[in-house]
């Protein structure tokens, strides 16, 4: 049994939840979400509040309980509140600006790293730290891990782009020799 499942995810004032061949949208202050769900789950909106139920008791249907209602959940979050990724960029000349649609990462190659922000997201960068927000928590933490990638952190100095808050494991090097 889902644990997750279980519980009904209340609608907070200002948020509508409708569903329709298929597809539950949520539209909220912060604008509107859509997501397409499978038929092994029920969803069923009433009383201000949304309940997810498993269809049959296949093993299927019961692992997609759970996920579906913390999709749901993050959907009704997300148009209340935005989610926000910070991440920082650590080492000598490593630079990040915020070019109109782009996101351009100078992070020790012999060339700029332009990335495309995607629809939804605001970026923002100041001196070290990118700021990451969105309504989406998928397309948020997505872009996040995308521009991490681009410069992964090292183990001996540090340098590269982490997660705010995010302890790297340092190692110790070479010894000089006697």
């Amino acid at each position: 049994m889902s644990r997750i499942g279980k519980n009904a995810i209340t609608i907070p004032a200002k948020t509508e939840v409708n569903l329709s061949d298929g597809v539950i949208a949520v539209k909220g202050p912060l604008g509107e979400l859509r997501r397409r769900y499978v038929s092994d789950v029920n969803i069923i909106v009433e009383n201000g509040a949304v309940t997810v139920t498993p269809a049959t008791q296949s093993r299927e249907a019961l692992a997609l309980w759970g996920t579906f209602a913390a999709h749901i959940r993050n959907m009704v979050s997300g148009v209340n509140t935005p989610f926000v990724k910070k991440l920082q960029v650590e080492g000598i000349g490593y630079k990040v600006d915020v070019q109109g649609k782009k996101v351009v990462l100078n992070v020790g190659y012999s060339h700029p790293v332009p990335l495309e922000i995607p629809e939804g997201l605001t970026v923002t960068a100041e001196k070290s730290l990118i700021t990451i927000s969105g309504s989406d928590k998928e397309m948020v933490g997505q872009f996040a891990a995308n521009i991490r990638s681009v410069r992964k952190p090292e183990p001996y100095k540090g340098k590269g782009i982490r997660y705010d808050g995010e302890i790297i494991r340092r190692k110790q090097g070479k010894k000089a020799g006697a």
